[in-house]
């Protein structure tokens, strides 16, 4: 409760005139050091209002008397940006792509831009580094299902696969079990026969006969692959959805199928050369 103010006898300040429990409390200044930065802090506030952009208003805010603008800020970098990259952009756009990595300064531009492109664009799916995840192929060994040649890489990233692009890359694998061209007993036979292509399991005369009458005309004779339908090798042990005995099983009876997006229309003709020449010459074993 409140009180008449009276001195401390040991510390000499007078109190706030507020006693709890015979407790006194103690009428303590703030540091004028403290005060005297907080009054600057005041007047800088204001200094800023009126030279820097600070107040909205209902039809804009107000500009400030230096005008200053960060998004211009920005806009000039960006401008600047652009006009230091249009030499090598220009260059670009005129080689083609053997040209670019048999110029050393062009393949280093190619392999900077295409690293953040690739960061930004592709490690969603492929992983960080091409270390590729489940249905989403590798992109850092020699393995490639549509070519990996340069020109081939290129295409791929151009126009995707199995999208509405027109240009997109196609191919389907049969769903042998959902519809019925095998039966169970035939598709765990042939299962077991992909597996001895890589070593992975004892052969099956049953299976080789059924792979060699349903699959060898896109996967190959010994699941060696055929890039120009797409059909992944299958003597490698490099698998996309999983390379057990049921996961072959699951596959054969009703396939995953899947999806690229095309990136023409999203990156430029010169982002598509970049990352293009970064995936082929920096991650993968380009053929």
């Amino acid at each position: 409760m409140a009180s008449s103010k009276h001195v401390d006898a040991l510390t000499g300040r007078e109190t706030t005139g507020h006693e709890w429990d015979g407790i006194r409390e103690l009428n303590t200044p703030l540091p004028k050091w403290w005060l005297y930065v907080f009054y600057a802090t005041i007047i800088w506030s204001a200094v800023y209002m009126v030279v820097f952009p600070a107040v909205p208003w209902l039809s804009g805010y107000t500009r400030g008397i230096w005008g200053y603008s960060s998004r211009a800020d920005l806009n000039q970098a960006m401008a600047n940006l652009r006009a230091e990259r249009a030499v090598w952009y220009d260059q670009f756009a005129q080689k083609s792509l053997q040209e670019i990595v048999q110029d050393d300064r062009l393949l280093q531009f190619a392999r900077a831009g295409g690293e953040v492109i690739f960061a930004e664009n592709c490690a969603a799916c492929h992983g960080t580094g091409g270390v590729g995840r489940p249905g989403y192929p590798v992109l850092v060994d020699d393995e490639w299902i549509w070519g990996g040649k340069l020109d081939d890489v290129h295409t791929t990233i151009t126009y995707g696969i199995r999208n509405a692009n027109a240009d997109s890359r196609q191919s389907a694998m049969p769903a042998f079990g959902a519809d019925g061209v095998l039966t169970p007993q035939e598709i765990a036979a042939v299962a077991d026969h992909v597996l001895s292509l890589s070593g992975a399991g004892p052969a099956n005369a049953e299976g080789a006969r059924i792979y060699a009458e349903n699959c060898n005309v896109c996967h190959g004779d010994v699941g060696e692959g055929i890039a120009d339908v797409g059909a992944p090798a299958l003597n490698n042990q490099i698998w996309l959805f999983g390379g057990g005995r049921d996961a072959l099983i699951a596959q054969i009876t009703r396939p995953r199928q899947g999806v690229m997006p095309a990136w023409t229309g999203r990156l430029d003709d010169v982002q598509i050369k970049q990352v293009a020449v970064y995936v082929h010459t920096v991650l993968g074993g380009g053929q």
